[in-house]
């Protein structure tokens, strides 16, 4: 962690109260969106949007924990409700039959595809329209930086398709 100095930049601390609290109110907005026109949590649209990205529409529990950034014990159970509306299923991994993976059932696909339309136009009036192609390949890439380093993971090497 850095050290904290006597004398703050502030600029920086603006700009990071700013981030936090648009950060936390666009997330706030996007699921009482998703809520009230789709029944679903915004946790489980991101459990299921993972699992429908992934090969074979399965992911290890590992794996989806660290994607959606919550606990193992967390997604466990999330895992669980989802399972009891039929939208998921645990299931062994026929690799190491010591871990569990989450697969997305037909069911999921299609409570997914119904919220995604609700998702994506709260996405876009509460925060893509309001930004031009460059603050969004900005934002694009600033949120990828923070995501590998707050993930802890190596940074992308593959910037993705020239715009």
């Amino acid at each position: 962690m850095a050290t904290p100095t006597a004398r703050s930049d502030p600029t920086a601390e603006h700009a990071m109260r700013a981030f936090l609290t648009a950060a936390r109110l666009l997330s706030e907005q996007l699921g009482q969106e998703l809520r009230r026109e789709s029944g679903m949590l915004q946790i489980h649209y991101e459990v299921l949007a993972h699992l429908a990205d992934s090969p074979g529409n399965r992911l290890r529990m590992n794996e989806l924990a660290h994607r959606t950034g919550v606990s193992a014990s967390r997604l466990s159970h999330l895992v669980d409700r989802l399972d009891q509306r039929g939208w998921v299923s645990r299931l062994p991994d026929p690799a190491d039959r010591r871990v569990h993976l989450a697969r997305l059932n037909g069911t999921g696909r299609r409570a997914l595809a119904e919220a995604a339309p609700w998702h994506a136009a709260c996405a876009r009036s509460r925060l893509l329209d309001h930004l031009t192609d460059e603050q969004l390949r900005h934002l694009k890439e600033i949120s990828e930086l923070l995501l590998d380093r707050l993930a802890d993971r190596p940074p992308r090497t593959d910037p993705g398709p020239a715009e």
